[in-house]
């Protein structure tokens, strides 16, 4: 079966990106196309797979998030990004509401947060911290972990701690502990280590049926307000938060709402045959480069030091 889409990236997060509103597949062939089009060994990669879908009377258009493993996650903020200046685009609109798999999102184009850097802010919220929404069976208490965690549903589910500087093996033992899917979080849950940076964040994320991941949107949002419930950053105040793909600005106001701003950027735009019987992505022709776009975005992260 052949596919449109375009790649793109959200704060060096990377989708293939389908506007599937006229497709009728079902979950286990989009499970299927993720896999093969989210594969970094493929003519293509990604860390998931985005999917402009339709909306209903209450929103504009939806969106949905397969993970390169295949599994749906509820959201994912640096891809709604991506999803929404499709939807925008397509509908000739600036702001819209957007349904998500178990919630819902206020989009909005934003000033550019550089010379030519498509911006796109997101509003989610409220978020939870009961351990139930999380996923957890048990408390915090019972991670193999020694530090302190703050439990955010963006309504997919975090785990957020603090740290001087962030160890990577041990941000990725717990995170493969994570996704063997204990007794304590069977749904799994992503892991966060932040780090403080004067007044700024710097996340890096394990992230669910992903793995180590240079941007995780939802992440930044729960990091983000985990900081502020803490008393890392002051509440409503606005936030830069970094990663190793680029960096978003973010808000968390008194009642649990978050909004985070950042670029949508697209890459290419392509052509792919998939074989759906075997989920192995084949001949990929790419029809128009966005060069001037990705230019933008590189100059933006170059100008940070």
């Amino acid at each position: 079966m052949r596919f449109a889409f375009t790649k793109c990236h959200g704060s060096g997060n990377d989708f293939p990106l389908i506007d599937a509103r006229d497709l009728a597949l079902d979950d286990a062939d989009w499970a299927r196309v993720a896999q093969a089009l989210a594969d970094r060994s493929g003519p293509v990669g990604g860390d998931g797979l985005l999917l402009l879908v339709n909306g209903d009377s209450d929103h504009a258009f939806g969106m949905r998030m397969f993970n390169s493993d295949g599994s749906e996650a509820e959201t994912c903020l640096n891809g709604l990004r991506c999803v929404a200046r499709a939807g925008f685009e397509a509908l000739g609109v600036d702001t819209a509401h957007v349904k998500l798999k178990t919630s819902s999102a206020a989009v909005a184009r934003e000033a550019e947060l550089a010379p030519g850097v498509v911006t796109v802010r997101t509003t989610v919220g409220p978020a939870s911290t009961e351990l139930a929404d999380v996923g957890l069976r048990g408390p915090l208490s019972e991670l193999p972990s020694d530090r302190s965690f703050t439990a955010v549903a963006m309504p997919n589910p975090h785990l957020v701690t603090f740290v001087d500087a962030v160890d990577e093996g041990e941000l990725v033992a717990l995170g493969e502990y994570c996704e063997g899917a204990p007794a304590l979080i069977p749904g799994r849950a992503n892991v966060s280590f932040v780090a403080l940076r004067g007044p700024d964040l710097f996340v890096r994320t394990f992230e669910r049926g992903v793995g180590l991941t240079d941007s995780c949107g939802s992440a930044m949002a729960a990091s983000v307000l985990a900081a502020s419930l803490t008393g890392h950053v002051p509440i409503d105040a606005d936030i830069r938060v970094f990663n190793k793909g680029g960096l978003v600005r973010g808000r968390a106001g008194a009642d649990r709402v978050v909004t985070i701003s950042g670029n949508a950027t697209f890459v290419y735009d392509a052509h792919i045959d998939i074989d759906l019987a075997r989920g192995r992505a084949d001949a990929l022709e790419i029809l128009a480069r966005r060069d001037g776009e990705v230019a933008a975005w590189d100059a933006a992260v170059a100008a940070l030091g």
